[in-house]
């Protein structure tokens, strides 16, 4: 078996395979800044499955997103109480969330794809995979050039992602 086999397995349960590293993990994130940029990516099987190359112009970035429902301001003013809905069922999926926070972040970057690394009871973690359109190497990569076409600027926006595609129902 190859090393992603094995980096695979371990992430199919987290928690009984990586053992107390999994906690110490969850508890330094916890601490952490909300958008963190990071050097190298914690599951090196679906970075590279999503789209990652260790090379310039590449970006990684661990995003944590609020679970649970999400609620509204309530609203002042003249109407029926019946249309002050406050609390709102989440229709985007957190993987959602949390790519179009990073691209909000990150205007002049690109979202390639994303991928789970961790969730407890208050949090979920995603690492974004972006990439610098204007970059050189990016430009004389073959496989990354069409980020920069002016369609694929805004693609998470749009759906376009792997997490926006899910959510529009194009996928299982």
């Amino acid at each position: 078996m190859g090393v992603y086999k094995y980096i695979r397995q371990a992430w199919k349960k987290p928690q009984s395979s990586l053992g107390e590293l999994w906690q110490e993990r969850l508890v330094q994130w916890r601490r952490e800044p909300v958008t963190l940029r990071i050097e190298k990516p914690t599951r090196l099987d679906r970075a590279r499955a999503v789209g990652y190359k260790a090379k310039q112009g590449v970006v990684l970035i661990r995003q944590r997103v609020l679970r649970g429902g999400h609620e509204r301001p309530q609203i002042k003013g003249g109407r029926r109480s019946k249309r002050s809905g406050i609390n709102l069922t989440l229709w985007k999926n957190y993987q959602q969330i949390a790519e179009e926070r990073v691209q909000r972040k990150y205007p002049n970057l690109v979202v390639l794809n994303s991928y789970w690394v961790g969730e407890d009871g208050k949090n979920r973690w995603y690492e974004v995979v972006l990439v610098d359109p204007d970059h050189p190497v990016i430009k004389a990569d073959h496989h990354l050039r069409w980020t920069g076409t002016p369609s694929n600027r805004d693609r998470v926006f749009k759906g376009k992602t792997t997490a926006g595609r899910r959510s529009r129902g194009l996928m299982r």
